[in-house]
């Protein structure tokens, strides 16, 4: 008789975020979707949630003495989340990691602005690429899967309109309008 394997060192399955994404409570309600099938977290509405207070590191002085924007970032996450009824199903430590991931990109392109492309190579004094520049792409890259985190809780439980005004359109603002300050 065959013996069944187990799965040793976790391999296999179905992993995170793999496979099609849910459809919008939103789309599913405006297509016509019976209320029964549905799925809405059941949250109870509470008034007048307060932005619990950003983590020091987020305003942390700079090394370079220069200003990180992850504390505006994160409180405007919190405020747009506040003002679209989901600042409840949002964990502050998720907001502060896009903010923190948000704010470095920001960082990386800025002194990418400043330095340039090209660097020079320590040792033999060639020219070699920025490691700004690539440092950059990876904080954009976190960025990006942590607002795609944030923005898949509400789509799926979000019943207005929420993607006008939404932080992710301001964060390229913030890094056109930094640029103007070099």
């Amino acid at each position: 008789m065959p013996t069944k394997s187990t799965n040793v060192g976790g391999q296999g399955g179905k992993r995170p975020g793999a496979g099609r994404k849910k459809t919008a409570v939103k789309d599913k309600i405006e297509s016509g979707v019976p209320p029964k099938e549905i799925k809405i977290l059941d949250i109870p509405d509470v008034e007048g949630v307060e932005m619990p207070k950003p983590s020091s590191f987020l305003s942390a002085e700079q090394r370079d003495g220069g200003h990180l924007q992850a504390k505006e970032i994160y409180e405007s996450t919190w405020e747009w989340l506040k003002r679209i009824g989901c600042a409840s199903i949002i964990s502050p430590q998720q907001v502060e990691r896009y903010a923190m991931c948000a704010a470095r990109w920001i960082q990386c392109e800025e002194f990418t602005s400043k330095m340039g492309f090209l660097s020079k190579h320590p040792t033999t004094g060639k020219p070699i690429p920025s490691p700004f520049v690539n440092i950059g792409i990876q904080y954009m890259n976190q960025a990006i899967r942590q607002w795609n985190e944030i923005y898949q809780i509400i789509k799926e439980n979000c019943t207005i309109d929420y993607s006008t005004n939404n932080p992710q359109d301001d964060l390229m603002e913030r890094l056109l309008n930094s640029r103007r300050n070099i």
